[in-house]
């Protein structure tokens, strides 16, 4: 499977006297960004985020990890692999 790529052109857009930039929906729900987001000046560039203040239950991450349907059944291996006889 091919991961998304990192990286992606948004062109700026005029808003005013200033100018701004269109994010794709996509990139809104994933990150979970609704009003504001956080821009951070780098010596390498401008990092912007969502303004993540809401925490996250455990119940919802697990929810959503279940979603994703990942297939962990190699990890059925580690359980011959011995580790639960060392002394902790």
């Amino acid at each position: 499977m091919q991961s998304e790529a990192p990286f992606r052109e948004i062109k700026l857009i005029a808003v005013g006297n200033s100018r701004g930039l269109r994010l794709p929906q996509e990139l809104l729900r994933k990150y979970r960004i609704a009003d504001t987001l956080v821009v951070e000046e780098r010596p390498d560039g401008i990092l912007s985020r969502g303004n993540r203040q809401d925490k996250v239950s455990l119940e919802q991450t697990f929810a959503e990890l279940a979603a994703e349907h990942e297939d962990w059944s190699d990890m059925d291996r580690t359980q011959s692999d011995g580790l639960n006889t060392l002394p902790w």
